[in-house]
């Protein structure tokens, strides 16, 4: 979702359909919910702050993916704040557009969710909103095509932890074995999965 690399590929692949990855368009409603979450976390007692920190990974996860001891901490934490409830119950009805067959039905799904993110009164989403109309076409072909750029995005998210965990390698050709050892596994795997 980067207009320069839209520009380019439009320019020098006239016939290709681009496609935005599910993974980043997820993303840029994730990131508004924790905008919100943070924004709201920061008004509470130091003790509901630390509580709210905890139940991070809990208000990320879909509800329907939720027990229901889950459940009912989600609703306690959603109850605190109307403003996070609003954020929370947008951030449900966007992942179930994922759940759409059809290019066709998550266009309605879609514009639905944009035109309600427009009328609400969290500017984040709003903006957000807005994001989704400058790359509808590219969300939209991601529902026509199992094409997904994730394995590479994990094997890109694998280097960086690597490196990170080093405090940086000062020789490249150390950090490329310790890339190709670390990816080692994965051709064995394929071997074996081959086999089979």
């Amino acid at each position: 979702m980067w207009k320069a690399y839209s520009n380019i590929s439009s320019a020098w692949f006239k016939n290709t359909t681009q496609i935005v990855d599910k993974y980043h368009w997820i993303r840029q409603v994730i990131w508004v919910f924790e905008a919100v979450r943070k924004q709201e976390q920061k008004k509470f007692s130091k003790f509901h702050r630390r509580y709210f920190k905890k139940s991070r990974q809990l208000l990320l996860k879909r509800f329907d993916y939720l027990s229901d001891e889950q459940k009912q901490q989600v609703n306690i934490l959603l109850y605190a704040s109307p403003t996070l409830s609003t954020a929370y119950f947008f951030k449900e009805n966007f992942l179930k557009i994922l759940d759409c067959k059809n290019r066709d039905s998550a266009k309605i799904a879609l514009s639905d969710w944009i035109n309600s993110a427009f009328d609400s009164d969290i500017p984040q989403l709003q903006r957000c909103a807005n994001t989704m109309i400058n790359w509808l076409s590219g969300i939209l072909n991601s529902f026509s095509s199992t094409i997904t750029n994730g394995f590479t995005e994990g094997c890109n998210n694998k280097i960086k932890v690597l490196k990170r965990n080093a405090y940086g390698y000062r020789n490249f050709n150390r950090f490329r074995n310790r890339i190709l050892h670390i990816f080692s596994h994965q051709s064995i795997n394929y071997q074996k999965q081959a086999t089979a």
